[in-house]
């Protein structure tokens, strides 16, 4: 079993602590964050991430940041739709694809070999536990940390299949304290959603929806939960009105999670909390990296107060 060597922060200080919380394509908005915290020279040694958070955490831990800002700022939503593989079983994604770009282009490793220490989280199917996983391919722990129900395939990882960890722990504070945390930052991407995790588009906002009808085309599901494309007179005013099925999905799962964060949080604080204002964004909007980042900068800005009365109280 891999021992990580014991923690020392460089300058004496309290060895800090950086959880990234779940949230789909809202999780550009921890590079935003993580970008702002460098300018104001704090560096975490410890990272703890759930779903895309541990996808993030993971770049960052392997110094693989500035490349997955780069690339996620370049991404087009047919970008997308191409690193999605269409799955029968378990899920609408298998996503082989996206997790061999990832460890093709991002990290490739063990966790023993990473800069940083970090670990993701994950949830058991069979038993509903919560998995820490800090050992072996990153690449395939990141993958089951983000394997979303109903949208990703879940993954086989020592004999259990693991699903997303956002069903259990979405914001892992107490994950980077089991990991030496002094001071654990927590980004919680999930605070600004309540009330708009979806609703009717106006008719002006109609053509932001050919993202998701394009992937769902892609994944041969109808646009509106198999209405079968009927559109005339009032069945197609009501059909309009319908969110997609990945709509549906994608908002239920954020409810959720939402709902566990304040939860988890409320017993397990961090000591500074980040919460991005990201509720204009869609679980799927992955193109919009530029948004999201920008979001993730100011709400570090909004807490800096917080932030150094924090650092300069330990």
């Amino acid at each position: 079993m891999y021992e990580p060597a014991p923690l020392r922060s460089p300058d004496g200080g309290p060895i800090i602590g950086l959880a990234l919380g779940s949230g789909a394509a809202r999780g550009w908005a921890h590079l935003g964050v993580l970008r702002a915290l460098e300018r104001e020279g704090i560096h975490p040694q410890v990272i703890a991430g759930c779903s895309i958070g541990a996808f993030v955490g993971a770049a960052l831990a392997a110094g693989d940041l500035d490349k997955l800002t780069d690339w996620a700022e370049s991404l087009k939503w047919q970008d997308i739709v191409a690193l999605l593989d269409v799955s029968l079983r378990g899920g609408l994604i298998k996503g082989q694809k996206l997790i061999q770009f990832f460890a093709r282009n991002f990290v490739d490793r063990d966790f023993s070999e990473l800069d940083r220490r970090f670990a993701c989280v994950a949830t058991e199917l069979h038993s509903g536990r919560e998995i820490w996983l800090r050992e072996g391919s990153v690449a395939d722990a990141v993958r089951a940390s983000m394997a979303i129900p109903g949208l990703l395939t879940p993954v086989m990882r020592d004999g259990r299949l693991l699903l997303d960890g956002g069903l259990v722990n979405p914001v892992p504070v107490s994950l980077c304290r089991a990991m030496g945390a002094d001071l654990v930052f927590a980004v919680d991407l999930g605070s600004d959603l309540v009330g708009k995790t979806w609703r009717s588009p106006a008719p002006e906002e109609e053509t932001t929806l050919g993202w998701t009808e394009r992937l769902l085309g892609r994944l041969g599901v109808g646009a509106n939960g198999g209405n079968g494309g009927v559109r005339n007179g009032q069945t197609e005013v009501s059909a309009a009105s319908l969110p997609s099925v990945l709509t549906v999905l994608t908002t239920s799962i954020n409810i959720m999670q939402m709902r566990i964060a304040r939860s988890r949080l409320a017993g397990e604080p961090a000591d500074v909390e980040i919460s991005p204002r990201l509720g204009h964004l869609g679980a799927m909007d992955f193109h919009r990296a530029r948004e999201a980042i920008a979001e993730g900068e100011a709400a570090v800005e909004r807490i800096l107060p917080a932030l150094r009365y924090t650092l300069g109280h330990r």
